[in-house]
């Protein structure tokens, strides 16, 4: 039986894969893929929104500094992020950071477009 070469071909991702956001870096590619994962997969439905949202839209410009941030808050439990970020309960100075003030932002502006009807639920 001939033996057929297969051409040397670029790696490409499988159909399935969807592509890294625009501007990732192949040297933390991996890392902000696991962040965006992590983000978009909490456990609740709630923070898969809250969280998952900002980080894709995010995701590219973050610095690495930032990125330590988004991982630090990762460790937190849904429930509380999600009493948190929906102005629940208040964040706890122990928790509290920059990077959940700006998720927390974030937060609020997703619920006044969608009460607005800018954003379909």
């Amino acid at each position: 039986m001939e033996q057929t070469a297969i051409p040397d071909t670029p790696s490409t991702p499988a159909p399935h894969s969807p592509a890294p956001p625009e501007g990732i870096l192949p040297s933390d590619g991996a890392r902000r893929r696991r962040i965006l994962f992590r983000a978009t997969h909490r456990g609740t439905h709630e923070t898969d929104i809250l969280i998952g949202g900002f980080v894709q839209a995010g995701l590219a410009g973050f610095s690495g500094e930032e990125l330590d941030a988004l991982e630090e808050i990762m460790e937190l439990p849904d429930v509380d992020l999600a009493d948190w970020l929906t102005g629940r309960r208040p964040i706890p100075p122990e928790s509290d950071s920059p990077m959940l003030r700006r998720i927390e932002d974030a937060s609020h502006e997703t619920a006044r477009n969608a009460r607005l009807g800018l954003v379909q639920r």
